[in-house]
């Protein structure tokens, strides 16, 4: 016996010790166990186990899919948390690294399971690994759980990505059961039992079927006929270019009209004494110093304190300190002085200079606290700003505020009136409404035209990846609120695009080459 163990000792498989080594902490070969194909892969207390492995491996590739895809609202995210834990922090770019790091190491496993299978080893994980599965796993489902309770929007989101991602993800499943092939056919045609052959052929042949014939259910907007695609949608900074400048100062409504947008989105609050100003938080904490300033002051409402108060903030130090997108390029010298010299902004200044570049502007308007002087003409106020003191071409404003909206249509006509949610046409219709300003997981290509056909566009905001812009691109969108400018303005054509045909000889090649390798794979 232990001239037996010494001869398995030494016996060199460099190959088969790596992926034991690795898996099982098993480095020599005297302990490990071979097993036929056909056989048992494993004692009974790993058996049990296995399923718990594969399970990581599809939570954690969920997650890590939808968190990926969700970057487009990292930045919500983020102030979201921001709201909750009173400092900023970019919690979304930790929670990409970790799920990218676990969804490797859980895959790692996977594959070394495989290949020790298709080796015919018996498998054993080491207790270190299993306690890895179990985080991977809790990790998953804690954080999938949370999103849906917390953000269930986000599944919107994702189901929006399949319009994009179906044709690729369905490629990538095929080449997954392509190299899947190997152990199943191994295991499956040196079974002893006609009964094992089938229990493991017939769900493979199951599954290849179901991905064969899925594309037959796939709908997307970006598989279409040639000349049939819309314009590209226009470009409306969300508070300016926010990934380049202090979100809704004048450096980032510069920045936006340098990079050739077509319309600026804010948000207006009005002092204390009555001078509307562009703020989208209730507190000025976030992107002013007022902790600085007014130490004492922080949590009040930005609408309790008068213009002159709030021209002594700075508005701009803080985007240098806290960098509030987990992508953002690095800025110039001369960008980075500028934005340590931002104020905060008045609505006559922005609107002024979006009417001398000819740009679109749309806001949410705060309603001020009780007991603030405007608290019941803010929507008057705001008005006289617009028409007495701005100067602004009145085509150039869309108005999206539903308060008294009847009263504003006949002090100022020229307004393009913009409703914030779907509504039945003949309502839209009725109160004059030429443009919807709609959250983009509202997207529906269906809707879209069919609110064209009555001469109202559509806006989706916010819209700041390019997957997500070329699918509203393709839905008919004939606009986009982003934070991304600057990158979107790039796009000549969607992402994705391709014509039915396409589509088919691409869906044919791959069914049709994989059949080929996975019938080779058996025959062999």
């Amino acid at each position: 016996v232990v001239r037996r163990r010494l001869l398995q000792r030494y016996e060199h498989q460099p190959f088969i010790s790596c992926l034991a080594g690795f898996y099982s902490c098993r480095w020599k070969r005297y302990q490990r166990q071979r097993t036929e194909p056909g056989k048992c892969c494993c004692k009974m207390r790993e058996c049990l186990f296995f399923p718990l492995l594969l399970g990581a491996f599809c939570f954690s590739l969920v997650f890590l899919y939808m968190w990926t895809e969700g970057k487009n609202d990292y930045n919500n995210f983020d102030w979201y948390n921001y709201g909750n834990l009173g400092f900023w922090f970019l919690w979304s770019l930790v929670i990409l690294i970790v799920a990218s790091v676990l969804f490797t190491y859980i895959s790692l496993l996977l594959v070394l399971a495989m290949c020790l299978l298709a080796e015919g080893q018996q498998l054993y994980l080491h207790w270190s690994h299993k306690i890895g599965t179990f985080v991977v796993l809790g990790f998953s489902i804690a954080c999938l759980f949370a999103l849906t309770v917390l953000w269930g929007d986000h599944w919107k989101t994702v189901r929006l990505s399949f319009q994009i991602t179906a044709p690729y993800l369905h490629i990538g499943a095929i080449a997954i059961m392509v190299l899947l092939s190997w152990p199943v056919a191994l295991h499956a045609i040196r079974a002893d039992k006609k009964v094992i052959q089938v229990i493991i052929i017939g769900p493979y042949v199951a599954l290849l079927l179901f991905l064969f014939l899925i594309p037959l259910g796939m709908y997307s907007p970006c598989i279409r006929e040639m000349g049939t695609l819309g314009p590209k949608p226009a470009l409306i900074g969300h508070r300016g270019a926010p990934m380049l400048a202090p979100e809704n100062t004048e450096m980032s409504f510069q920045k936006t009209i340098e990079h050739g947008g077509d319309g600026l989105e804010t948000d207006v609050t009005i002092s204390y004494d009555g001078v509307p100003f562009l703020m989208h938080d209730t507190t000025l904490k976030r992107t002013t110093n007022i902790k600085e300033v007014y130490p004492n002051d922080t949590d009040q409402n930005a609408a309790l304190f008068s213009w002159d108060t709030l021209q002594k903030l700075n508005a701009g130090t803080w985007f240098l300190k806290d960098k509030p997108f987990s992508f953002m390029g690095s800025l110039s010298e001369a960008d980075q002085n500028q934005a340590m010299n931002q104020s905060i902004y008045k609505l006559s200044n922005f609107l002024r200079l979006a009417d001398s570049h000819n740009k679109l502007v749309i806001f949410d308007l705060y309603r001020p606290p009780d007991k603030h002087p405007y608290r019941n003409s803010w929507i008057s106020r705001t008005l006289e700003v617009i028409l007495k003191e701005s100067g602004i071409r009145p085509h150039l404003v869309l108005w999206l505020n539903n308060n008294m909206r009847s009263f504003v249509q006949s002090v100022a006509p020229g307004f393009q009136h913009t409703m914030g949610r779907k509504a039945p046409l003949e309502d839209l219709l009725k109160n004059n409404i030429v443009k919807l300003n709609l959250v983009y997981t509202d997207m529906s290509s269906e809707d879209i035209r069919k609110y064209a056909e009555a001469n109202i566009t559509t806006n989706l905001y916010v819209v700041n990846e390019p997957w997500l812009f070329s699918l509203a691109w393709c839905s008919g969108a004939h606009s986009v609120t982003t934070n991304a400018v600057h990158l979107l303005k790039d796009l000549s054509q969607p992402l994705f695009l391709m014509t039915p045909q396409q589509y088919n000889i691409m869906w044919i090649l791959t069914d049709l080459t994989s059949l080929l390798l996975i019938s080779l794979i058996f025959a062999l």
